[in-house]
């Protein structure tokens, strides 16, 4: 097996270690950075471990530092910025052996698409999502809501309720076609999602594009 093809393995190799993914799991559920205090209190061990799997993500590329005060503020006597940890941003990995290139294959489809001047194509692709949705959207269990949100995070979606009653996405499963594909991996986001909300009854959302800065670009909000 060739370098490029065990590179994936490698990086997820790191959070073989316990404490190491229970680390890198708070992190990403937690949508903010995280310091090494907050992240030791959280999963109950001492500071020095936490920082010490938590610095080993970040060299395995799994997570990012930044620097910042607790306070917020500047100048003298605000004290050291302190260390926090985020998910890496626009690094992905995906493993399959033997190799797969799913995403290269989506990649060229998407292109084709775009090149594309029958409108039907578009629509073709947006009819497909909405099937898509409807099969997703047999598969909630009761109580609906928390199975909408189990169905979400099945598919890579990472959901989370907001204080206002949204149901926020903090990540896009389609993440690496939306740089140069953006319309048309929006569109069939926004149908596929749609379709799984109008077809699940008892969940009182409705998914709508919702574009934020480090979310996915629908969000589910509620319908009363």
């Amino acid at each position: 097996m060739n370098d490029e093809s065990t590179k994936p393995l490698d990086k997820l190799a790191v959070l073989a270690e316990p404490i190491r993914r229970r680390l890198y799991e708070y992190v990403v559920a937690n949508g903010l950075p995280v310091d090494r205090d907050e992240a030791a209190l959280a999963l109950q061990i001492g500071r020095p471990l936490a920082a010490f799997h938590l610095d080993r993500l970040v060299d395995g590329g799994l997570l990012e530092v930044e620097f910042h005060r607790r306070s917020g503020r500047t100048g003298p006597g605000a004290g050291r910025p302190a260390k926090f940890y985020r998910r890496a941003i626009d690094r992905h990995f995906e493993v399959s052996l033997p190799p797969r290139r799913y995403g290269l294959a989506a990649e060229i489809m998407a292109d084709g698409l775009d090149r594309s001047a029958e409108p039907e194509a578009v629509a073709n692709v947006l009819e497909a999502a909405r099937e898509v949705g409807e099969r997703l959207a047999e598969t909630i269990a009761p109580p609906r809501r928390a199975g909408l949100i189990e169905v979400l995070s099945g598919n890579g979606y990472e959901p989370f309720e907001d204080t206002d009653g949204v149901v926020r996405l903090r990540n896009c499963p389609f993440h690496a076609l939306v740089q140069r594909h953006r319309q048309l991996t929006c569109s069939m986001n926004l149908a596929l999602l749609a379709s799984v909300a109008g077809q699940a009854s008892g969940i009182e959302l409705a998914a709508e594009a919702r574009p934020a800065e480090g979310f996915c670009c629908v969000a589910f909000v509620p319908t009363a």
